[in-house]
């Protein structure tokens, strides 16, 4: 069986040499080089023909995240398998949408690492379970988003003005009646504040003139009035 030869890039000295030398102690491995910016990782690649890539996101000079569709471009066959300590939606959407083929995170420990590499070589995906998680979340938001934004655009293309109209909306500005829809949905304010990039206390600003322009001062009472509007 021919050795899995593996490429580690990341900018932590301490950490590159510790995992080459624990890689290197496995005997179905072979770390064909070794780097600290993505830019030295490709001059590697350029001599040496690796399987794995183990590269870090956040480095000095050319990082992770430019290194990856480099080298997707130019070594299709090679897999990545991304070890860093950051899992926030950024990163992880960027990573994968650039072509990682494993995402981990560097406390997961040496037999993860070592089962990962043997998982990407056969073409299996290997996540973090931290990482699946806030995937996990990232697609809840994304699939709530998308499911307001096509409600919002139908209201606004087809019933819009029937909303103008109604004695309830009538004097309320465009985006005090998208805060109705997500209040007649049961978001809560940080809800509404997460998904509309606004601050919270820009949430309850808004709610208070909402308040006074309808009249209704309950918030239940509201949301039920609303729900008979909205769709």
């Amino acid at each position: 069986m021919n050795k899995i030869r593996i490429l580690i890039v990341d900018d932590e000295k301490l950490l590159l040499e510790s995992l080459e030398l624990i890689l290197s102690m496995t005997e179905d491995f072979e770390i064909v080089g070794v780097a600290q910016e993505g830019k030295e990782a490709l001059k590697i690649l350029e001599k040496e023909q690796a399987d794995v890539a183990l590269v870090d996101l956040n480095m000095k000079g050319m990082s992770g995240q430019e290194l990856i569709p480099r080298i997707k471009a130019a070594y299709s066959s090679l897999k990545i398998l991304v070890l860093t300590t950051f899992y926030d939606e950024e990163n992880i959407v960027n990573a994968v949408r650039n072509g990682a083929d494993g995402y981990l995170l560097k406390d997961a420990g040496t037999k993860v690492i070592v089962q990962g590499i043997f998982n990407v070589m056969n073409g299996q995906s290997i996540i973090d379970s931290k990482v699946m998680t806030a995937l996990a979340d990232i697609m809840l938001k994304q699939s709530t988003e998308n499911k307001y934004k096509e409600k919002y655009t139908t209201i606004d293309n087809k019933c819009k003005e029937k909303y103008i109209t109604t004695d309830l909306l009538k004097n309320l500005t465009e985006r005090e009646i998208e805060i109705c829809q997500l209040l007649s949905d049961g978001y809560t304010n940080s809800q509404i504040a997460e998904f509309l990039y606004i601050s919270e206390g820009t949430v309850k600003n808004y709610i208070s003139t909402i308040y006074d322009k309808t009249g209704i001062k309950d918030r239940t009472m509201l949301a039920l009035k609303l729900a008979k509007i909205f769709p």
